[in-house]
């Protein structure tokens, strides 16, 4: 098979050559970069990157293939792959399929010999970008047009549609109702083996037919987009959570949270995306090493959320300073901006989920009947 000329075109015009084994559509998208040496199935599986061109600073990728059991949505959510080095010929027992074959059987394109040194590098210059990968030598006229008509990830409302079309249930135990707006499957599964029956909603669910569940506590998951644009989230969240159910939100659901008690969120230059982010808890001085995926965040510092007076911040981020993590001063409620399922790793951040299965068993207690 003959490998084509093909290049990544971003919209303030700047261009990276490289190759495409089957050349197809133009796929428009941000493009954004994350620091993962592995994992590369979970993030491309992951919903909150639905919309994004994603660049693997990893050299190499595609080594151990692709396999059933790493999926964190059913197929590859992503625009589009740039890469250094792509391997065709996996080595691990685990996979069941190369890396391209399968990004080629759902349409997604992988554009290898980019220099993605040099790509990582003007992103961080120049922030996260729209922009596209096609086919030929060089970028026509045409294309730059499309580019420059195609959605800006601000004002985005993506949740709609990563969530799921109906509600389903798994597992046995205290009751706890998700909200998907992207959800990674491990956060379901890590819930579930925590002892938590749990039901999985899409996330335009109203808050009466949430409570018509009788849940026991309430998961807001992670997602893709612009938090602002899912207003329609923010009532909701405010009606369950203020009568006191215990609530957990992991980064879309961190920031929704945010909002919805009175802060606000804001884009940043190139987002945080990758396994080796560190964040402080500024409870304890603890250090985690956290995996992330985020291109907006919650505006605040170590001092607060501006117009949210309810919410205290626990968690900052070491490398900018950024809000990490949130709690409400007096109703069982947090929130943490990385993704403490791991899905790839680190492991740190796994208490959090001990922490809100306590809340959760303890609300669940208090509900059952006396024993007589």
């Amino acid at each position: 098979m003959t490998d084509h000329p093909a290049f990544v075109l971003l919209e303030d015009g700047s261009w990276y050559p490289g190759t495409i084994r089957s050349p197809g559509e133009p796929a428009f998208g941000e493009v954004v970069f994350t620091t993962n040496l592995t994992g590369y199935q979970e993030t491309f599986t992951d919903p909150s990157y639905l919309g994004q061109i994603v660049v693997m600073t990893a050299p190499m990728i595609g080594n151990y293939g692709v396999n059933a059991d790493d999926m964190e949505s059913g197929r590859p959510q992503v625009s589009g792959v740039v890469v250094r080095e792509l391997v065709r010929h996996p080595s691990n027992w685990r996979s069941t399929i190369p890396l391209d074959a399968w990004l080629e059987s759902v349409g997604v394109p992988v554009i290898e010999g980019v220099d993605t040194r040099q790509l990582t590098r003007h992103l961080r210059e120049r922030g996260a970008m729209r922009g596209v990968i096609g086919v030929g030598s060089e970028p026509a006229t045409d294309l730059t047009a499309r580019l420059a008509a195609s959605p800006s990830m601000e004002g985005l409302d993506l949740a709609s549609r990563a969530t799921v079309a109906e509600a389903h249930t798994e597992g046995e135990g205290p009751h706890v109702v998700a909200y998907d707006y992207g959800i990674k499957r491990n956060i379901i599964r890590m819930l579930v083996e925590s002892g938590c029956r749990v039901t999985v909603v899409p996330a335009g669910t109203p808050a009466a037919a949430v409570q018509a569940l009788e849940p026991d506590g309430l998961f807001l998951s992670n997602g893709p987009g612009d938090p602002a644009a899912v207003s329609y989230a923010l009532r909701t969240i405010r009606e369950l959570a203020d009568g006191g159910l215990p609530t957990f939100g992991i980064c879309l659901g961190h920031q929704l949270i945010g909002l919805a008690y009175g802060g606000h969120t804001q884009k940043m230059p190139y987002g945080h995306r990758g396994g080796n982010h560190p964040v402080r808890d500024l409870r304890n001085d603890q250090v985690l090493i956290t995996t992330q995926n985020h291109g907006f965040a919650v505006v605040g510092d170590e001092h607060g959320v501006p117009g949210a007076p309810d919410l205290e911040v626990t968690h900052l981020n070491l490398n900018d300073g950024t809000v990490e993590g949130i709690r409400h001063r007096s109703l069982p409620l947090f929130a943490v901006q990385y993704h403490p399922e791991a899905a790839p790793g680190p492991h740190d951040a796994y208490p959090h989920f001990a922490e809100f299965l306590r809340s959760v068993t303890g609300r669940a207690g208090r509900s059952e009947p006396p024993s007589p």
